[in-house]
């Protein structure tokens, strides 16, 4: 990958805390290049190869052995990766797999329609369903993103209506972008007032927050 998201409200996170009070910025630092280089490898990297690569020495091996530690990476059979990242890349390949095909097979019906026909414009960029654009495609570079809530998420803006249209079909605008900020921010705002317990796609209150926003 190119590149990864990163959540603008992850210094609120427990882990990403306790790693700053007992390792200061440079843990964060550590951390955080150490995701930039599984992100671009898209799989585990040997720890040996990526300790090298990072330089880290005495001290920064004690912050290491800390992050592991607390689950922010983990290592087996010699090896280190990031569970969620890890996740994100192979939901982001079979993403990329499917869109290939999906181009395929419309540039082939690009060239069926050219063929059968000459005395009509071909406008089958409009005719052709590219396969119907999919929520969970265009999610597919925020998964990492929406974390444990992306399931929520997708489930929520995806629950079709009697006609089979999905609710987030039904939006006169829809920007991702946005539509993820805020669900985030109103699941912080909920945890915030003792709500920790209750799951974000499931609470009355949050959907109607959403239809508001």
């Amino acid at each position: 990958m190119k590149y990864y998201l990163h959540d603008s409200n992850s210094f609120n996170d427990e882990k990403i805390t306790e790693l700053y009070l007992e390792y200061g910025y440079e843990g964060l630092g550590l951390f955080y290049t150490i995701l930039e280089k599984l992100a671009l490898q898209e799989k585990p990297i040997k720890t040996k190869v990526l300790k090298h690569q990072l330089n880290v020495g005495k001290k920064l091996d004690k912050c290491w052995t800390f992050i592991e530690e607390i689950d922010l990476i983990s290592s087996n059979n010699g090896e280190t990766f990031n569970k969620q990242l890890l996740n994100f890349s192979k939901k982001y390949q079979i993403s990329k797999e499917k869109n290939a095909k999906r181009i395929s097979e419309w540039r082939d019906n690009q060239v069926v329609s050219e063929n059968v026909t000459r005395s009509e414009p071909v406008r089958n960029a409009d005719k052709v369903k590219l396969s119907k654009v999919k929520l969970s495609d265009i999610l597919t570079p925020h998964i990492f993103l929406l974390g444990d809530e992306y399931d929520n998420f997708l489930s929520y803006w995806t629950e079709q209506n009697k006609s089979g249209k999905e609710r987030w079909e039904l939006e006169k605008f829809f920007n991702i972008e946005r539509r993820i900020s805020t669900w985030i921010n109103n699941k912080t705002k909920f945890n915030n007032n003792g709500n920790n317990t209750e799951k974000l796609g499931t609470s009355a209150a949050r959907m109607e927050a959403l239809r508001k926003w």
